[in-house]
């Protein structure tokens, strides 16, 4: 072996041992055009500073309320759209800036699941032509040996053998979201991101798609970003959270630690609206005021003051960094130093014009 056969096998190496996907700095925006002339006079901040890390076999969530900028995210991370700043690594290697002849050879190694099982899949394929359609595309494929992967991938899945010849308006929701996984498995990936893949599915029919993602990450040791708005999916698949705000991540912690012990006031206004599973069971409310602002023109500083009942002068002017303030646990909050205190944040009393959320 020659010294660059050697330096690219030791470069692949340490790919491997690091994060699968490394996200710095991430900015998605979206240029407002009006007139005849479609002059653009705005931006809308979708994605405004973003930056995690997703290790091998493990998921990490995206959690926040609709037009926080998880779906924005996902589909940067994936190329689907351009980033505005920032960059993306995948396995080691930046594919923020490549071309397209280039990137394809690394598409492979992450896919998909959309939300829509049924808009998100070619109605005029069967579902073996669906599943089998990235291996022929890539040349790893074809004849008897596609029709038995693809029979294999079909059963891994929970599908039997003899719908193969059938196609999506024959499936229910459930089904069709599980063509989907087996489509985004054929090129044996090694991330795969999840946009809200069972939020349009009943909720026991949930249960068994989440079920199914976490055994195949056991099995395949797959990682996952994983986008949803609904605590409870969250928790019982994610690693680790990160919790959004109008394009930013305002919290980042392992799975028992933001649910045990949250530290951003959002994530804390989260967690006690979301319900309990015990009937009698009751949290104390922290009453969050007001609207989301638009992304077009968020406020100065940190982005949730103009909402906080903690807000305080600096916050109105200074934006917080996402700052590990305890080991593995990471907010952008001004009340919430390196080192603690930790004490929950006292319940700020609604005043009359304020209304729970």
């Amino acid at each position: 072996m020659n010294a660059a056969a050697m330096a690219s096998a030791a470069a692949e190496r340490a790919a491997d041992a690091g994060p699968i996907l490394r996200v710095r700095d991430l900015k998605k925006h979206f240029p407002v055009q009006r007139g005849v002339l479609a002059r653009t006079v705005g931006q809308v901040r979708a994605v405004d500073g973003v930056t995690f890390e997703i290790e091998r076999g493990q998921t990490l969530c995206l959690v926040g309320e609709s037009g926080c900028g998880k779906t924005t995210v996902a589909k940067t991370v994936m190329r689907l759209l351009e980033p505005t700043a920032g960059t993306v690594e995948l396995a080691g290697l930046d594919i923020t800036s490549l071309p397209e002849v280039q990137l394809r050879a690394h598409r492979r190694r992450m896919q998909m699941v959309f939300q829509d099982p049924y808009s998100s899949l070619n109605p005029h394929l069967s579902a073996a032509a669906i599943v089998g359609e990235p291996l022929t595309n890539f040349g790893i494929s074809r004849g008897e040996a596609l029709a038995e992967r693809t029979a294999a991938l079909l059963e891994r899945v929970g599908l039997r053998a003899d719908v193969a010849n059938k196609f999506p308006h024959e499936f229910s929701g459930g089904q069709r979201q599980r063509l989907g996984i087996a489509r985004a498995l054929a090129l044996e990936p090694s991330l795969i991101v999840a946009d809200e893949p069972v939020s349009a599915l009943d909720v026991s029919v949930q249960a068994q798609v989440l079920n199914l993602l976490i055994d195949l990450q056991e099995e395949r040791g797959l990682a996952y970003l994983f986008v949803s708005h609904d605590l409870a999916v969250v928790e019982h698949i994610g690693h680790r959270i990160a919790v959004m705000y109008l394009g930013r991540i305002v919290e980042l912690a392992d799975n028992a630690e933001l649910f045990g012990a949250p530290l951003h006031p959002y994530t804390e206004a989260l967690l006690a609206a979301a319900p309990l599973p015990e009937p009698g069971l009751r949290r104390e409310r922290l009453i969050v005021q007001g609207d989301v602002p638009s992304p077009m023109t968020p406020p100065p500083g940190c982005h949730f003051h103009t909402r906080c009942p903690h807000a305080q002068p600096r916050c109105r002017t200074e934006a917080p960094p996402l700052a590990e303030v305890k080991p593995a646990h990471w907010v952008a909050c001004h009340l919430r130093p390196a080192g603690g205190p930790f004490d929950r944040l006292p319940v700020a009393a609604p005043s009359s014009a304020e209304s729970p959320k």
